[in-house]
């Protein structure tokens, strides 16, 4: 039993590395901002009232994911925000928060936006789980 490697000299493979560990930085003094996810989901008539469809209360059947930042003595274009399946990358000047989501997303088409009143950042993310094609058929 042989392994084949294609550098004998590394000592991990790139699959071992934990997604989002490229953004780690503990030696950054910058402080995290407060922050709260809450889950969202899509409902019509025929599931509150009627009750045709599977849907509940519940986290299971929410299609969004949202996470509201708050920022203060912050402007919008002092914000830099990347976002990957499962981790969240935002800094400013002041703050950073490095955010392990609960669930895979849709890196590609989430929403943000700044609601400068509030000094709240609000992105929406759609979750990508395992088996949404089943619940939300």
């Amino acid at each position: 039993f042989q392994v084949k490697s294609e550098n004998q000299k590394t000592i991990w493979n790139t699959e071992e590395v934990p997604e989002g560990s490229e953004f780690d930085d503990t030696w950054d003094p910058r402080e995290q901002p407060e922050y709260e996810i809450l889950f969202k989901q899509q409902v019509g008539t025929e599931d509150v009232f009627f009750g045709m469809s599977r849907k509940d209360p519940s986290t299971a059947c929410c299609e969004d994911m949202v996470i509201k930042i708050k920022l203060p003595e912050t402007k919008v274009s002092d914000i830099t925000l990347d976002i990957q399946d499962k981790v969240l990358d935002l800094r400013t000047p002041q703050k950073k928060l490095l955010l392990h989501l609960p669930c895979p997303v849709d890196s590609k088409n989430g929403k943000a936006r700044f609601l400068s009143e509030d000094n709240l950042l609000e992105v929406t993310l759609r979750m990508t789980r395992e088996f949404d094609f089943i619940n939300f058929a």
